[in-house]
């Protein structure tokens, strides 16, 4: 590595930003294989995994087929759309490669949006040094943040999520359901549960919320919401001079390091906050969330009950692992834009209770069935004045 300032570097006057110059150059451009490959490796802690077996595959497929009868009996929702349900029964490489690409869409908002906020502060004139600096570190470091962003938090999930939707955010519809065996199994045997009980519960988990996030209406709007809220975040360019300025990248493979390990958190680096707009945007989010998470439990509680025997010492321990997530999983949750802490879920399942109690399971079933009959924010917390809106005649 060179020391003098390279030509037309903007950061050659500043020892630091100019080194970073230099290693964002000599690390390209990023992309989704650079993604895939961090995320694996904080997935797997750099280590290899094996194949699942194949008849843990069969065994799990034919647990989903249970689960897709059992679901579209319960909800009358059309769980298979364009012919049967498919199931990918992978580990956690396997997990991670097809979340890269299922998010990709909500992680490029989420980084040019965080990117944008690196430009020069409103009271440095035109033409200084200053602005010109950060101009040239945001155009370096865009393409890199959206690798690291993406790798690190799908990595991070990767970790402990079980299937597909351990986070309440719709994949592609045409797209196999996603079953994380290797972490069932292992929390399973931690619990000391019932393996085939779990996973039944855990196809069943997949199930229900496949069947809730592919009627089109919800889709869109979670879609469009979370994309709200990526697209939103604002980014102190001073703080991430600050919090990067410990960085020696002179010091080769241990200065390169440093840096992955910094910008594997990107609230550290990125001193990112939620501006006015995710501010605004947040009720409607977390109602709609706390909606669908409310309706799954109920689905889960109605078909569990009788479907696996030891149903209830499952529900108990996954609502403690819920409890217990640790700050690695709360911090991608919130940066997200999801609120999926204990009172969230209990939320939720107040409203579907509520519902039930007052008009019955049909009641509930009603809550997908009309893009107007979505609750709003003030709903979510009064079931009786949902079901008295969706029960208005319609003015012609």
């Amino acid at each position: 590595m060179t020391n003098g300032p390279l030509p037309d570097d903007p950061f050659g006057g500043v020892p630091f930003l100019g080194e970073f110059m230099r290693m964002l150059q000599g690390a390209g451009s990023g992309g989704p294989e650079a993604a895939r490959q961090l995320a694996r490796s904080i997935a797997n802690d750099g280590q290899t995994e094996p194949n699942i077996a194949p008849s843990d595959r069969i065994a799990v497929e034919q647990l989903v087929r249970v689960a897709e009868l059992h679901v579209a009996q319960v909800t009358d929702l059309p769980v298979a759309r364009g012919g049967a349900l498919q199931v990918d029964v992978g580990n956690r490489s396997q997990w991670a490669d097809r979340t890269v690409s299922d998010y990709k869409t909500l992680f490029a908002a989420l980084s040019e949006s965080m990117a944008a906020g690196m430009t020069a502060p409103n009271d440095i004139p035109s033409g200084d040094p200053m602005a010109s600096m950060l101009e040239g570190l945001s155009k370096m470091i865009g393409p890199m943040m959206l690798s690291m962003t993406t790798g690190s938090m799908v990595g991070n999930i990767a970790q402990r999520a079980l299937g597909g939707y351990e986070l309440p955010v719709p994949r592609p519809a045409d797209q196999p359901l996603l079953i994380l065996l290797r972490n069932v199994d292992a929390f399973g045997d931690d619990w000391s549960l019932n393996r085939e009980d779990l996973r039944l519960w855990v196809c069943l988990h997949e199930v229900a919320h496949h069947a809730v996030l592919g009627v089109p209406h919800v889709r869109d709007r979670l879609d469009n919401l979370l994309i709200r809220h990526a697209s939103a975040f604002e980014t102190n360019p001073e703080a991430l001079e600050k919090q990067l300025g410990s960085v020696d990248l002179s010091n080769g493979p241990e200065g390169l390091a440093e840096l992955q390990s910094m910008m594997s958190d990107p609230e550290a680096v990125l001193r990112a906050v939620r501006s006015p707009a995710q501010q605004t945007l947040q009720p409607e989010l977390t109602a709609l969330i706390a909606a669908i998470t409310g309706y799954v439990d109920h689905v889960m509680d109605t078909i569990g009950a009788t479907l696996i025997s030891s149903y209830d010492m499952l529900s108990e321990a996954l609502r403690r692992r819920r409890a217990e997530a640790n700050t690695n999983d709360r911090f991608v949750e919130r940066i997200l834009g999801l609120e999926l802490d204990a009172a969230q879920y209990d939320r939720g399942a107040t409203f579907a209770a509520g519902v039930v109690e007052r008009a019955g399971p049909e009641g509930l079933s009603r809550l997908w069935s009309n893009p107007a009959h979505m609750p709003t924010t003030t709903e979510v917390d009064a079931p009786g004045l949902w079901l008295a809106r969706i029960d208005l005649p319609s003015e012609s």
